[in-house]
Order: structure tokens, then C-alpha cells, then sequence
């Protein structure tokens, strides 16, 4: 019995293992959220600074991932991020305390510096084309979570279907996943990473626009 029990945790194996070696995975996962979501979610009830921004996508995470399962809180010798290099991010990541909580637990298995974890986040961000048209919601839109996708790959020309998937959220889009190699190149997501929201409606908020500062006569 004890070896079949053993068999079946082999066989299973970890969604997610804690303490891996640092360095050691297979390629990154880029997780865009969709802010006014998330806001609208929980981020307005907490008083989250970057739900008064007029964020769209800022990114969540640049996460080392191995084929199934992927490494979290790992040994480091590399120092944390200061302060000032945490708030250097918040414009990425929409506040500098989810930049240091995304190095805490994920950039420690990258390998890399705090510096260059936030150098490397920063260009793969700006190698996807992030849809503009959902930028110009002036309203809650409900819509199939397979269109988000699609504005995607229309966006990004020579992408496959597997290389992004799009997640719900509490009957929302929650983020976009896109699927990099180590050298940040596109690949096609691991099983346990394509997990495409099904939703055909699927809620979208519109992004929070300022008001203007009233003039001074």
C-alpha cells in the first residue's frame, strides 16, 4: 500500500513546488491583468493605489515556469529590490509593492539579479502588443473571452492559439497569459497553462479615466 501511494504522488507530481533551485525551468509565463477588472474585483474595496491610475493591462508577473508546474519562493543568494527600484516599476506593474511581492515569489527562480529580473519583465512586456481597442471601452462590455484572445493574436501577427490563454475571474476577464521562451521568444503554453476561459460573457470594465482638474478663473 505504501508504494502505491507513492506511485500515485510521482505520477500526480506538483503543481507548484516552493524552494526549487533557482534558475532551473523551462521558460516564462507573461500574466497581464486587466486592472479596472481586477479593481472592480477587489482592489477598489482595499484602496489599491494603482485602481486610481487609468491602468489597462499592467503586468502581474513574468513567472519561470517548468513544462507542468512551475517554481515559487526560491533560495537566492541575490539581494531584494530596493525601495527606489521597486517604485522605479510601478508604472509595469501598477504599484511598487506588487513588484516587490512578484520578485519575492517568482523573480527569486529566475536566476537573476532584482535589476535584471525587472529589466528582463520590462522587455518582454514591451515585445507584446497589447490590443487597443480595449482601450477605448467607454463602457461594461460583456463579451466571449475567445474575443479577448482573438484581439491578441490579430495584434501580434505569427502568434499561435497556444502560445496565449485568456482566464476568468468571478465572471470577469481576469488576465491575459502569453506563453515565452527564455530568450523571449513565443512558444505554445504547457498543458497545465492552457486553460482557456469558456465564459461567452464574460465581463469587461472600462478603464478609469481621471477627471479633468477644474480651471482656475
Amino acid at each position: 500500500m505504501r508504494l502505491f501511494l507513492v506511485a500515485l504522488l510521482l505520477l500526480a507530481g506538483p503543481a507548484r513546488a516552493d524552494g526549487e533551485r533557482a534558475g532551473a525551468f523551462d521558460y516564462y509565463v507573461l500574466a497581464l491583468s486587466w486592472s479596472p477588472n481586477w479593481c472592480a474585483l477587489e482592489g477598489e474595496s482595499r484602496g489599491a493605489e494603482q485602481c486610481a491610475e487609468s491602468f489597462g493591462w499592467v503586468l502581474h508577473g513574468l513567472w519561470p515556469q517548468y513544462e507542468a508546474g512551475w517554481p515559487a519562493y526560491c533560495p537566492t543568494g541575490a539581494r531584494p529590490p530596493s525601495r527606489n527600484l521597486t517604485a522605479a516599476q510601478a508604472d509595469l506593474f501598477g504599484a511598487a509593492g506588487a513588484a516587490w511581492y512578484q520578485w519575492r515569489k517568482h523573480g527569486v527562480c529566475s536566476g537573476l539579479s532584482a535589476e535584471n529580473y525587472y529589466r528582463l519583465a520590462r522587455e518582454a512586456w514591451d515585445r507584446v502588443n497589447r490590443p487597443e481597442v480595449l482601450r477605448q471601452l467607454d463602457r461594461v462590455v460583456k463579451l466571449p473571452a475567445e474575443v479577448v484572445e482573438a484581439a491578441f493574436l490579430q495584434a501580434n501577427p505569427g502568434w499561435g492559439a497556444d502560445m496565449v490563454t485568456i482566464t476568468c475571474k468571478a465572471g470577469h476577464i481576469q488576465e491575459a497569459r502569453i506563453c515565452l521562451t527564455r530568450d523571449l521568444e513565443p512558444r505554445d503554453c504547457g498543458t497545465d497553462v492552457v486553460r482557456d476561459c469558456a465564459m461567452e460573457d464574460a465581463r469587461l470594465e472600462p478603464i478609469h479615466r481621471a477627471a479633468p482638474a477644474a480651471s482656475v478663473d
